[in-house]
């Protein structure tokens, strides 16, 4: 997501943790078209078509909707899918988990624990420790590097 859509954004933080509850034609004003399609209607992008899908940089993924911590990189693994795939989530707070029977499939979705935002799915072919691999579109990820978190936050707390 680019910056000036942050801005925009007056529910993105990575820092609040309440639930988000604005309208659909709020999403809309605030939300990019792909952002927006896949987020609040429950869309999926291509395969293949997310720089985070092979991303091996060390950092932190969060809701590209609201700044919700989602996923450390270091939960990330190839699974060869398509689509960014990890096998835990930061909390358990973080993700929501609903049945999918869509398109004749039984899925679990897993949304954003914080603003609802449809994230991809989970399913039980991923590594050990947990077994599970989170599917995720890259669109609905923001991802922030190590080293300027750590300089973000330093910055902030400059006595």
């Amino acid at each position: 997501m680019d910056t000036a859509k942050k801005e925009n954004n007056p529910v993105y933080s990575h820092k609040d943790s309440t639930p988000v509850t604005i309208t659909d034609e709020q999403w809309r004003k605030i939300l990019s078209k792909d952002v927006y399609a896949v987020a609040r209607m429950k869309g999926t992008e291509r395969p293949g078509s997310s720089p985070y899908e092979h991303s091996t940089e060390i950092g932190t993924f969060y809701c590209a909707v609201c700044g919700n911590p989602l996923f450390r990189s270091d939960a990330k693994f190839e699974s060869g899918c398509g689509w960014p795939s990890f096998y835990e989530p930061i909390s358990k707070a973080s993700i929501i988990y609903t049945a999918d029977h869509s398109y004749g499939m039984d899925r679990t979705e897993v949304t954003c624990g914080r603003c609802k935002s449809h994230l991809g799915h989970v399913f039980n072919d991923g590594p050990p420790p947990t077994g599970l691999r989170y599917c995720i579109n890259g669109v609905v990820l923001d991802f922030e590097k190590a080293q300027d978190a750590e300089k973000k936050y330093n910055d902030e707390h400059k006595n």
